[in-house]
């Protein structure tokens, strides 16, 4: 009985130091016969007759357009309208109090407004 912990004990060792092994690697690829280089595929070229896609150019706010808002209650008719006019992708209503991250984002409009709902300002970000 006193052998019998000791022994638990190595074995538990050497199972942990097994499992820190390296696994064994990979054999090389089969060498060519002729020019003793290893066998590889060739990839097919690739496809130079395929249409490419015109990117389309990424949208920037520009607030200048929608500084007529300012002063209007931002309703959703007001929002659609002053995102069209600063070519805006997205649109951001900011309320009194209400916490917002300050990431920048160039195709983001920010309509800052009050208690009652009118337009502050107008700015991107």
């Amino acid at each position: 009985m006193s052998l019998f912990r000791p022994l638990c004990l190595a074995l538990a060792a050497g199972l942990a130091l097994a499992a820190c092994a390296t696994p064994p690697q990979e054999t090389a690829p089969p060498a060519d016969a002729d020019t003793g280089a290893p066998e590889f595929a060739e990839a097919p070229p690739p496809a130079m007759d395929a249409p490419v896609a015109p990117e389309e150019p990424a949208m920037t706010c520009d607030p200048a357009p929608g500084q007529w808002a300012v002063g209007q209650i931002a309703d959703e008719a007001l929002v659609a309208k002053v995102r069209a006019d600063t070519h805006s992708d997205r649109v951001r209503v900011i309320r009194p109090g209400m916490a917002v991250t300050m990431d920048w984002r160039e195709d983001r409009l920010n309509l800052e407004v009050d208690a009652d709902n009118r337009v502050l300002t107008v700015r991107c970000g």
